[in-house]
């Protein structure tokens, strides 16, 4: 689309399509993407140089929302025609359409929205967080509210400034990496998040940090860290798993894939699964130490979820707070438009009452 005179060019999508029927392949529907919505004459256009059918030719101009883009496709026939081809029979209507449209009507125009800070090192990178992103989105839709992220260079933290980057927010999420940059300012909101009882969810160093912030400032363990950043730490709260450090491939001393979890009944957890047992997927190298799970226990750091094979830490709670979670594993792995993860909508949730007390 040339916006200084206002047209559409179909020359670069005749020239593809004759491209690749000059080598035996005939397309069957042609989408055709731009800034703005095909007209009929050039519709006509690109069927009659591309020999399809004019209803195959199917507009998908930029929107505001990416969720728009399946009732789009419904309302220009794309399930009928694919149905055509592949000789299958449209089932009745299931409603899921109207979700799309209801989701990404949300997405973009709620009048109220869930303020959320993520406190992360690849901040001007986003793209890195973007699954993260795109399940706070399904947590906040499926909520009525937009997602209202506000980005924290986990670096920039400092003690004096804390109050001034969280104003507002409503809760605070620490998400996965790996590295020593960033962690004493990822550790200083999570000691904001504690003790402002503002509602937080760490995700797999999200929680490792958790669990490094409460053995240094409540059982008073200075210094304990992981042995990430310090192999000869006094106190490794965070450590390879014995098994792990005998395997000599980097690769191969991740814990990958997908593991069930076994939760305690009676925990926030619980109540957010709704389940003393489920399934999450996971990508990381050190764990929980469980030589510190009981001192931590009696302080008030819960191991509400535990592997079923191994009874590795998975989760991790403040008994009594607001909402304090972390997790070993990645929610954000399992959630989708049409059903958000749990643990995200109950973090939203909380977040849209949460802030500093």
């Amino acid at each position: 689309y040339l916006a200084t005179v206002d047209e559409l060019k179909t020359k670069p999508s005749q020239h593809s399509v004759q491209e690749l029927r000059r080598i035996g392949i005939q397309p069957d529907l042609i989408v055709a993407r731009s800034t703005v919505r095909l007209n009929d004459a050039a519709r006509a256009k690109i069927a009659l140089f591309s020999n399809v059918e004019a209803a195959s030719v199917i507009s998908l101009p930029d929107l505001k929302s990416i969720y728009g883009i399946p009732p789009l496709l419904k309302s220009q026939g794309v399930d009928r025609l694919l149905a055509n081809r592949l000789g299958l029979k449209l089932g009745a209507s299931s409603g899921a359409i109207e979700r799309w449209e209801k989701l990404a009507a949300t997405v973009v125009s709620a009048k109220e929205s869930v303020p959320v800070a993520v406190v992360g090192k690849y901040i001007e990178l986003r793209d890195a967080y973007k699954s993260i992103v795109e399940s706070l989105t399904h947590a906040a839709a499926a909520l009525g509210r937009r997602i209202d992220i506000r980005w924290i260079d986990a670096e920039e933290l400092t003690d004096r400034n804390l109050g001034e980057k969280f104003s507002g927010v409503g809760g605070i999420l620490v998400p996965g990496g790996f590295g020593e940059r960033g962690i004493e300012g990822k550790i200083r909101a999570i000691t904001y998040a504690r003790l402002r009882k503002v509602p937080f969810l760490g995700l797999c160093l999200g929680l490792q940090l958790c669990v490094i912030e409460f053995a240094r400032h409540v059982l008073g363990l200075d210094g304990a860290t992981s042995t990430e950043f310090m192999p000869h730490t006094r106190h490794p709260v965070i450590s390879m798993m014995e098994e792990q450090k005998k395997k000599k491939q980097l690769g191969g001393t991740m814990r990958l894939g997908a593991f069930i979890c076994r939760i305690r009944p009676g925990t926030a957890a619980h109540r957010v699964y709704g389940s003393t047992r489920i399934r999450e997927r996971h990508r990381h190298r050190y764990e929980v130490n469980t030589a510190y799970v009981k001192r931590m226990e009696q302080a008030g750091l819960v191991a509400s979820g535990v592997d079923e094979s191994t009874d590795l830490v998975e989760i991790v709670e403040i008994r009594g707070a607001p909402f304090f979670i972390g997790v070993q594993f990645h929610p954000e792995f399992l959630s989708s438009p049409l059903s958000p993860h749990p643990l995200f909508r109950a973090f939203a949730e909380a977040a849209m009452g949460g802030g500093a007390r």
